[in-house]
């Protein structure tokens, strides 16, 4: 299953709003890389196994579920996490984009590659859509936690 969808962070047009920087929303993203518990319902505990200024490897652990990622990044561009496949695990990656049409106008394009498959009228494809819906929430809290940072000057 391929995914992909765009969340605007600044819209000029609306006060209420808090704008966020270009470096801001890169901070947050890493703190995501850095302390996932903050951005991942269910997660227990993680280990850092190595830390690079472009990369990471990380285990993840959700209890029932040890998942081993690495994170690429692309200074204030892009982020990219690649589950290791295992045995109960089919690997996947997310990528999340940071895009600037125009000066100020600030969006992020989360892009999932996954081994889910399914075929048209199958029971999958109701699930495919459940977890479409679960990735898109959980990347409006993303930018949520990341507000709440840039809010609190942690994201400076």
């Amino acid at each position: 299953m391929n995914f992909e969808h765009l969340i605007a962070i600044n819209d000029p047009g609306n006060p209420l709003v808090m704008q966020l920087t270009r470096r801001q929303l890169w901070l947050g993203l890493l703190h995501r890389v850095d302390n996932p518990l903050l951005f991942l319902p269910g997660l227990a505990d993680f280990t850092m196994l190595e830390r690079q200024a472009d990369s990471a490897l990380r285990e993840l652990d959700f209890g029932a579920a040890r998942i081993r990622d690495r994170v690429t990044l692309t200074e204030e561009q892009a982020i990219r996490f690649d589950i290791e496949p295992s045995a109960e695990q089919p690997g996947g990656s997310l990528t999340i984009r940071i895009e600037e049409p125009n000066d100020g106008h600030l969006f992020l394009r989360f892009s999932y590659v996954t081994g889910l498959a399914i075929e048209a009228g199958s029971e999958e494809a109701a699930y495919i859509e459940y977890v479409k819906s679960a990735y898109h929430q959980s990347d409006l809290d993303c930018v949520r936690i990341i507000r709440t940072l840039a809010a609190e000057g942690t994201c400076q």
